[in-house]
């Protein structure tokens, strides 16, 4: 199994800082969510993450957030060996530095 690719959640927040076009998928559940995500992150489930595979483009890289980074390597896993670009934001909204909303 090819390794997952990761990103720090002090990266990610820099890179947000410099206006930085990225496609954040948080995949916690509705109650995590209810508490905060980052801004701009989209919201789909993990386990709606195989439903919904027509809102990912393999061209596109895209940077997966859960509490704990668990969950998001899982779904880092899964969608790598279907041929997307994936990174996990290691250490989750846990580590999270920056704003919510």
């Amino acid at each position: 199994m090819e390794e997952i690719q990761i990103i720090t959640p002090e990266e990610l927040k820099k890179k947000l800082e410099e206006g930085e076009k990225l496609e954040l998928v948080d995949v916690r559940e509705d109650e995590e969510v209810a508490q905060g995500m980052i801004p701009g992150a989209k919201h789909i489930k993990m386990g709606e993450i195989p439903a919904n595979l027509d809102f990912f483009d393999k061209d596109k890289e895209y940077i997966f957030i859960c509490r704990s980074s668990h969950r998001s390597g899982n779904v880092c896993y899964y969608l790598q060996e279907q041929g997307y670009k994936v990174r996990n934001m290691i250490g989750g909204m846990l580590a999270w530095p920056g704003e919510v909303e």
